[in-house]
């Protein structure tokens, strides 16, 4: 694994997007910065710009009037990326799922890299799941170092 690989996954830039949840995971999202489970003691930092980003990290249904912003964030990453989904809703529709704005999954509209499950989804899951993305971002890396 080269240098900056390694870099990007002991430190991943975190790019956070809300696809119109109900805030539930957002809010256990803080509650994972905040000082009691302190993500960034990891090296995990909450960015606002994807093209400095490693992992993006979606809450919500996909729906009609975002999945153009989440495709964009998305390809506006730079490669070597990780996709986290937090909460049922992002994982399938949720609680949306037969609204009619509502197009599913998140997976509808980007490749989803981990899933991680609730309603709304636990600071411990989400850190889970973070190490999860992390030994993702680390085999993508080494694949593209080595040209596959």
């Amino acid at each position: 694994m080269d240098i900056m690989n390694k870099a990007r996954v002991k430190s991943p830039w975190v790019l956070h997007f809300n696809c119109g949840s109900c805030n539930g995971c957002d809010i256990e999202i803080l509650a994972a910065l905040a000082p009691r489970f302190d993500v960034e003691r990891f090296g995990i930092i909450n960015i606002g710009n994807p093209k400095q980003a490693d992992v993006l990290l979606v809450t919500g249904p996909a729906n009609r009037r975002n999945f153009r912003v989440l495709k964009n964030l998305y390809d506006q990453m730079p490669e070597t990326k990780v996709v986290i989904v937090v909460g049922s809703c992002g994982s399938t529709g949720g609680v949306f799922y037969n609204c009619p704005n509502v197009l599913g999954g998140v997976d509808k509209v980007v490749p989803v890299d981990v899933y991680v499950p609730g309603c709304a989804a636990r600071p411990e899951q989400i850190i889970d799941g973070f190490i999860l993305g992390l030994q993702k971002l680390a085999e993508k890396g080494k694949k593209k170092v080595e040209g596959r």
